[in-house]
């Protein structure tokens, strides 16, 4: 006991109400919106309008790539598929040869003019198709201001999308004494709840941008739904994006995974993704880890598998979740062989102020009643959009089949 005033900071740890979002966490942490749940734990944007965007950049790593053969190591025009990126005193080294050599003009679109063989690499012919990557610049003594060159800012958008679910108990329903579960209002909430995370979990998978109207009796209004995490890497970061075939090893699975660890979004922490499979997915990379491993059986052993939660490959760790919703339609549904690895840093989602998960009640204790109607019900209502700041550091895996050795 205390004698003090009570404020928001004597509040015990998870006694006052939590976002709908950390509840759906809390209370199902096993159930079918794990990525929502997460949501309630990142950080949170406003969106101030339904149009929510926000603008990348991606760095510039400027490279040529030959658009004709070099003959010999004295030619100083080299024509090249774009010059895009490219300014003077830019020192360039040949993919096939490691000459270096100087940019001493950018003539046009597809012309440059280069000084050779500009290091210990003497100059010699190089091939047709042969790249040449940036490897610094140089600049003599009292030299003029270099031209500049700038990243030209990206802008992404995404909509809001509005979520909402209703539940509904006649009088008489409410009135029924029941010999199992909870009272009835308490089973329509709870069955409510979970409707409304599984629609928004479900569009911050599969959403798909777009932007029109729907008649209703106030007449002609705006209807949106957002980008989810698999159409924001298949629309950015196609790379990113594998069929498997009819057997995957793990030669196959890692070359798949690796491209997302080409990004680091997180230069404090440990190169890590979340992997949301489903079942057969699920089995399949079990099954590749078993194929290309050996265990043992000791004496007195009495439990006999093997479970991974997480499979390491030599750039990165993919921690595995096998999500509700890939099995929603059977085994035979392309979902429980898919899968999704999801980059945390680069994940987030903006609500409109106020339209956090909304709870209106109607013909509740002191509620307002609802056109005279006999029943009592709630209506849940959320408008989110999804943000991802960096696709390429996710990716998406479809059609995991069978394992194989390898």
């Amino acid at each position: 006991m205390s004698v003090a005033v009570w404020n928001t900071g004597t509040f015990p740890t998870d006694l006052a109400r939590k976002s709908f979002a950390a509840m759906i966490t809390r209370l199902m942490p096993n159930g079918q919106a794990p990525l929502y749940g997460i949501s309630s734990m990142l950080k949170e944007e406003t969106a101030f309008q339904p149009e929510h965007g926000y603008f990348s950049k991606t760095m510039i790593f400027p490279s040529v790539q030959l658009n004709g053969a070099i003959a010999s190591g004295a030619a100083t025009n080299f024509v090249v598929d774009s010059t895009a990126n490219i300014v003077p005193g830019m020192v360039l080294q040949s993919d096939s040869t490691r000459e270096n050599v100087l940019v001493t003009a950018v003539v046009d679109a597809t012309n440059l003019t280069v000084v050779r063989g500009f290091g210990t690499v003497a100059g010699a012919a190089i091939a047709d198709n042969v790249v040449l990557y940036l490897v610094g610049n140089a600049y003599e003594e009292a030299s003029t201001r270099p031209q500049s060159l700038v990243i030209v800012p990206t802008r992404v958008i995404n909509y809001t999308q509005i979520f909402r679910n209703t539940w509904l108990a006649s009088g008489t329903a409410i009135a029924t004494s029941v010999i199992a579960g909870g009272s009835v209002d308490a089973e329509n909430r709870q069955d409510c709840a979970m409707f409304h995370a599984g629609d928004i979990e479900k569009a911050l998978i599969w959403g798909q941008l777009k932007s029109s109207t729907k008649s209703n009796s106030y007449g002609t209004m705006p209807i949106r739904t957002m980008n989810g995490l698999i159409n924001y890497v298949t629309v950015d970061a196609s790379g990113n994006v594998t069929t498997l075939g009819a057997t995957t090893n793990w030669t196959q699975l890692e070359a798949a995974l690796d491209p997302v660890f080409a990004q680091v979004t997180d230069p404090k922490g440990a190169p890590e993704r979340l992997f949301f499979v489903g079942g057969i997915a699920r089995r399949v990379i079990h099954n590749v880890c078993r194929l290309n491993s050996q265990y043992n059986i000791t004496d007195q052993q009495t439990s006999w598998g093997l479970q991974f939660d997480s499979i390491r490959t030599p750039r990165g760790r993919f921690n595995l979740v096998e999500h509700p919703l890939f099995n929603a339609f059977g085994s035979s549904a392309s979902w429980s062989k898919m899968g999704l690895v999801v980059d945390l840093p680069t994940f987030g989602m903006a609500y409109m102020t106020g339209r956090k998960t909304q709870s209106r009640e109607f013909n509740m204790a002191g509620q307002p009643v609802d056109s005279g109607v006999d029943a009592v019900g709630g209506t849940l209502t959320t408008e989110c959009t999804c943000l991802v700041k960096n696709s390429a550091a996710n990716g998406v895996l479809y059609n995991f089949t069978a394992a194989a050795a390898g």
